[in-house]
């Protein structure tokens, strides 16, 4: 439940805010007309979401506990490793220029004469959270039911977690309008930023063990230790730590190289430069 309210929770936060700097922009420029086409394109995307979403489920389900299954759920570890540590950093360095880059697509959009120009802006903006989702999503099913739990059994919980996160980001969004320049939304996103780069991690972990598994990646294969008698990944703290961090009762020798060296460099590499720009404040302040 935890990972994907975190997921739903930065992800909603952030789809919020593109739809509300496209809505606000237009009704500044008295093209409140338009906000139908807004209204499009992102049912549009969230649409292509459930749909690619509940497409891809019903496929995995059929294959559950062959090798087909163990292959693409490899695949979907990296992919959504990789596109979270992308967006991650991307988001940092973006942050401050997303609204203008949206309102020169949407002058682009209106220039062309064309309504549905400013319905695929949204559609774009929007759909790429939700893909983005659905990945993490079917990563989290993965790990849990790699963790012990079913795949089918992972789904109520993670659900009630979605929910939840979904819920919170349209309060955050509320509080966004309401409060505007109040909300330290850029705290906001390093802090979800760096849970979500430590779920990465994880990711990556139990990418390497299913490609160990599958006998295509045979280097330091033999586990460092067993602690599964202390906290098994089956017991309900173990599959959450599993599920969110990557904990592993049985590592092997390159599942802890991995996580060590992705934490020093993609964890540690984010949280230095979110603190340049405020070293750099402090700097210019005390000149």
């Amino acid at each position: 439940m935890l990972p994907t309210f975190v997921i739903f929770l930065r992800e909603g936060v952030e789809a919020s805010m593109i739809v509300a700097i496209l809505l606000a922009y237009l009704s500044r420029s008295g093209h409140r007309d338009h906000f139908r086409d807004v209204y499009l394109g992102v049912g549009a995307a969230l649409l292509l979401a459930f749909g690619g979403g509940a497409a891809a489920f019903l496929l995995v389900h059929t294959y559950e506990g062959s090798r087909v299954q163990t292959i693409f759920e490899t695949a979907t570890f990296l992919l959504a490793c990789g596109v979270l540590t992308y967006m991650t950093f991307w988001m940092h360095s973006h942050a401050r220029s997303l609204s203008s880059e949206l309102r020169a697509r949407t002058d682009s959009a209106m220039g062309s004469r064309t309504r549905w120009s400013l319905s695929l802006v949204a559609f774009q903006a929007v759909g790429r959270e939700g893909l983005e989702t659905v990945v993490f999503t079917l990563a989290i099913f993965f790990a849990a039911s790699s963790g012990g739990t079913s795949f089918a059994a992972s789904v109520p919980a993670a659900a009630l977690g979605a929910g939840l996160g979904v819920l919170a980001s349209l309060i955050i969004a509320l509080a966004i309008y309401r409060l505007g320049h109040r909300l330290n939304l850029g705290r906001f996103f390093r802090i979800v930023g760096t849970l979500l780069m430590l779920f990465a991690a994880g990711l990556l972990v139990d990418a390497i063990e299913n490609l160990q598994q599958l006998g295509w990646l045979p280097l330091l294969t033999h586990p460092l230790w067993n602690t599964s008698l202390v906290l098994s990944e089956t017991g309900t703290l173990g599959d959450i730590l599993h599920t969110f961090l990557g904990y592993a009762a049985r590592p092997t020798g390159l599942q802890v190289v991995a996580y060590i060296v992705y934490i020093m460099a993609a964890v540690g590499g984010f949280v230095w430069l979110s603190g340049r720009p405020s070293r750099t404040r402090r700097a210019a302040v005390s000149s």
